[in-house]
């Protein structure tokens, strides 16, 4: 019902203006990078506006092909609709493309893309992308190198589904190709200005022409940004989320020939943002009422524990009334307030060059495309966004991740047997050397609000807890306590065990600016594969392709931290001989749980870990297309792909750091993730014509080894999600790590299966529409297992099975209309433009917990101007989330903060009060545009 009357508004938006369409003109082919426009829709030009759909050419195959022969879904944007829509990276292409969705999270140099609801969630660099980021054919190995501006593009092709033949490295769900624009050897180029508001500002430019008539050109872009912050802190009087950036693309092209190209492009990429700031959106404690019945709760009346614990050492420290929460009830008023002294701190370089070498042999054209790139990204941060010192990042140099990265492809392709045939083969090569430094630290005020917590948990009564005591235990006697102080209430309590819990609980109220001193996480990638990639044309109208790929991945390695959180060993010694008590196991386990959160102890300090893994596949391709006639094709297919195993680059998998014995048996194999592999399978359609255009395609796709990566409020766990072939009786669903392990054969834990329908409409020359439907049930199997080998599922996971998956709205619906109408005979235009985005509901944490979940909401965008004979001037006016949609794009158990969750109270009882935090998405932003072209 929510998804109706939103599509219903989204009709009405888009409607209000006079006509539809993308803007649309003559398609243009070069040797090594073609002109490419949506696959239900259009070219753009300002000169003659013609469409012919059976023109557009794209590079998916890594030929040159119409699109309308290319029997694969895909979708490609051109630079004017990109333009039109206000993107300027792929994260805004999602707009246009509606199996596409991406998001970014804990830092701009994160993203998570998912195809079709697939993908790989962000903030841990030990998973790559299961949709592959490819940059003028050079392989990006995590999405967040896609998140920088762009500068002027060809388009942008985004491969539904896996591409394991061509794109195969790591490309189970699919892959983004992005194609600049290539040097001319006519000197031209544009220049544009914009103005918005959050005195945002951006410039932009490019120039381009020849240096030797005939036989070199060059081509130089540029790009800067600026821009306030969406959330304003009202501690420290700043804001956060700015954008602060800029880019620039230098290239060469060498034609000595008509037969032979060598395009040598060289980019750098600076940003320097405090990003990303998160508010609080669920603080409610549940509880469970009557304790042996399950799947009820309640809210708690005296509200959550946890808020009152922070609260209260607020007010000792000195801080307002109402900054810990400063958004109140209200997230989307984006007031925050970080601790004093320990802001985010974000600069990412981005950085390398690449050689294309396109040299037609005769018999065969040969292309090689070599690259080398370096990248850096800084991480410090305030964890716990709030105003107290819980947790930190510090700005010392100690905390970014680093890759170096060198690929090397060459293709050689041709055609035999009279062109009965089309032949490819190829080889890929990269090496990648990836360290994650990391020093995270407890912050000030972690000690008393971990000993508080402790004591609320015990005992929910606020006047027993003393921040600024040794334990947060209050020495002042208490009429509730019988005139007996906390510290011997809560002693009385524990009996003989006093002697020990009291202790302990003193020592972990010491545990402030403690914890990692410098942990260092090298991880070197090497990766090998053959390819062949052919097309048979069995008949004039019939053809099959098959591909086959082999790939060796080859990772070594290793792990040295520094840790000097000597708190953690003093409260495990005094706690040990209590673990096994049964009354007091869950009291102790959580008070030394907090004392060696994420395996915190100053016993890992000079420790180190080695290990290294290889891992052989087979991937591949087969599709049979059919063409009755030159304006329809149907196609079915089947493929294979792979995402390569690796390691968790965070030591969460190293066991409880208060267990001696993980200590002294450190094992890296604990990190290690096995590779994912999927089946797909797909029929469909493309009709073309010079006024419609309409693509249908059905798909399915299963998913073994799924690498999930979540959250927990602590740590990132990586688990391989599969499904036991026989049931598991609900152990998937319980909460306990010591049942639901398989003991039959493991198969594939996750399908994502549905439809895809786009259309596009093209009645007169200066009109278009284009419309999208994505239908994706993309969910969890029943009976989960945590890896190949059976492993019992985390139980933090027990909603999963069965289950949508998170990020993965089951209805997606966008639509973009555009009219460019010629204003007399001048050779001036107008521009009226307005794109939306309608999803269904969907959950937004990969653990699925009903605090993150995020109702459907459409987003709309909207541009109008006018435009001088042949775009040599422009003037724009445009908003960006027009009818200034309130969404999140990720929530998150706040680190530290509470345990349990609605669910968990509902299922096993006792108590949930754990605290939710979210990444909003963007609000209302519009501006003015001021474009030239020379």
């Amino acid at each position: 019902m929510r998804l109706t009357a939103t599509l219903l508004s989204t009709v009405a938006a888009v409607y209000a203006i006079p006509v539809l369409a993308q803007d649309q003109t003559s398609p243009v082919t070069t040797n090594a990078a073609v002109a490419g426009q949506t696959d239900t829709a259009s070219s753009q030009s300002g000169d003659t506006g013609v469409f012919n759909a059976g023109d557009i050419v794209v590079t998916a195959t890594r030929r040159a092909e119409r699109l309308s022969d290319v029997p694969i879904s895909i979708n490609a944007v051109s630079q004017q609709a990109l333009q039109n829509s206000g993107a300027t990276d792929i994260r805004q292409m999602a707009q246009l493309a509606p199996s596409l969705n991406v998001s970014s999270t804990g830092s701009e140099a994160n993203a998570s893309a998912r195809v079709r609801g697939v993908g790989t969630v962000g903030d841990n660099p030990g998973l790559e992308s299961s949709v592959a980021v490819f940059i003028d054919g050079v392989y990006r190995s995590r999405t967040g190198s896609g998140l920088n501006d762009l500068g002027e593009v060809d388009r942008i092709e985004v491969l539904r589904g896996p591409q394991g033949t061509l794109s195969g490295r790591n490309s189970s769900a699919g892959a983004i190709n992005i194609y600049t624009r290539a040097p001319s050897f006519d000197f031209g180029g544009y220049a544009e200005g914009t103005y918005g508001n959050y005195d945002f500002y951006r410039l932009a430019g490019a120039v381009t022409g020849p240096i030797v008539k005939d036989l070199l050109a060059f081509r130089i872009d540029g790009v800067l940004s600026k821009r306030d912050g969406f959330y304003r802190d009202v501690v420290n009087d700043t804001d956060y989320n700015d954008r602060n950036r800029w880019f620039v693309r230098g290239q060469l092209l060498l034609e000595p020939s008509p037969d032979l190209s060598l395009r040598l492009i060289g980019d750098y990429t600076w940003r320097n943002e405090k990003c990303c700031g998160a508010v609080y959106t669920d603080t409610r404690e549940k509880t469970d009422p009557t304790p042996g019945t399950p799947g009820d709760y309640a809210i708690n009346p005296n509200g959550n524990r946890i808020v009152s614990v922070m609260n209260q050492i607020a007010a000792l420290r000195g801080y307002p009334a109402g900054s810990v929460f400063p958004a109140g009830n209200d997230p989307y008023s984006r007031r925050i307030a970080f601790t004093p002294g320990r802001a985010y701190s974000n600069v990412t370089k981005d950085y390398g060059g690449s050689a294309q070498i396109d040299w037609n042999l005769g018999g065969a054209a040969l292309t090689s495309i070599t690259a080398y790139r370096e990248y850096k990204s800084d991480g410090a941060n305030d964890i716990d966004a709030n105003v107290l010192d819980i947790g930190y990042r510090p700005a010392d140099g100690n905390n970014y991740r680093q890759f170096h990265t060198f690929t090397q492809e060459l293709r050689l392709n041709g055609e035999a047997f009279g062109d009965r045939l089309n032949w490819l083969i190829g080889g890929f090569f990269s090496n990648e050397d990836l360290q994650v430094v990391d020093n995270l630290k407890f912050g000030r005020d972690y000690g008393a609000f971990a000993a508080c917590r402790i004591v609320a948990t015990v005992n929910p009564l606020a006047a027993l807890r003393n921040p600024a005591n040794p334990g947060c235990l209050g020495t002042t006697p208490l009429a509730a306590l019988g005139g007996a102080t906390a510290r011997q209430a809560l002693g009385a309590g524990f009996g003989q065990a006093a002697a020990l819990i009291l202790p302990a609980l003193d020592r972990l109220s010491t545990l402030n600016d403690l914890g990692t001193t410098r942990d260092v996480y090298n991880q070197n990638s090497k990766s090998f594969a053959i390819f062949t990639h052919n097309i048979f044309k069995l008949t004039d109208t019939l053809s099959l392709t098959g591909g086959l790929r082999w790939t060796r991945e080859e990772k070594n390695f290793d792990a040295t931290f520094g840790n000097n959180n000597t708190v953690c060993p003093q409260v495990q010694a005094l706690l040990n001989p209590l673990f096994n008590n049964a009354q007091l196991a869950a009291l102790t386990r959580g008070i030394a749980t907090l004392a060696c959160t994420g395996n915190s102890s100053s016993v890992l300090n000079g420790r180190t870990l080695n290990d290294k893994l290889r891992e052989n596949q087979f991937t591949g391709t087969a599709v049979l297309s059919w063409k009755p006639s030159d304006r329809l094709m149907t196609y079915a297919s089947y493929s294979r792909g792979y995402k390569a195993g690796g390691y968790n680059l965070d030591r969460s998998d190293l066991g409880d750091a208060y267990t001696s014995t993980t200590i002294a048996n450190l094992d890296a194999r604990r990190l290690r993730f096995d590779p994912e592999t999927v089946n797909a399978y797909e029929v469909g359609l493309k009709y073309s014509s010079r006024q419609f255009t309409f693509n249908l395609s059905g798909f399915r796709s299963e998913f073994k080894n799924f690498q999930l990566n979540t959250f927990n409020g602590t740590n990132y766990v990586v688990e391989n999600i599969g499904s036991c072939s026989d049931s598991l009786n609900g152990a998937d669903r319980d909460n306990s790590l010591a049942t639901g392990a398989c003991g039959a054969k493991v198969r594939y834990g996750v399908v994502s299966q549905g439809f895809e329908a786009e259309a596009g409409i093209y009645p007169a020359e200066h009109f278009a529409l284009n419309m999208g439907y994505t239908f994706a049930d993309t969910r969890y199997r029943r009976n989960l297992v945590g890896s190949d080998a059976g492993a019992a599922l985390d139980p933090a996971l027990f909603l999963l099975s069965g289950s949508q998956m998170s990020n993965a709205p089951r209805n997606v619906i966008t639509t973009s209309v555009s009219w460019t109408p010629p204003i007399g005979g001048s050779g001036m235009s107008a521009l009226f433009y307005v794109d939306q985005r309608t999803v269904s509901d969907y959950n937004t944490g990969s653990d699925l917990f009903i605090e993150k979940e995020q109702d459907g909401f459409t987003l709309v965008n909207a541009r109008i101007g006018l435009r001088g004979d042949r775009d040599r001037w422009a003037i724009e006016l445009w908003a960006q989330n027009l009818l200034d949609t309130n969404f999140q794009q990720v929530a998150f158990n706040a680190p530290f903060q509470g345990a349990g969750n609605q669910q968990q109270v509902q299922a096993f009882g006792g108590t949930g009060n754990q605290l939710f935090a979210s990444f909003l998405g963007e609000p209302r932003t519009y501006g003015l545009t001021l474009r030239t072209r020379f």
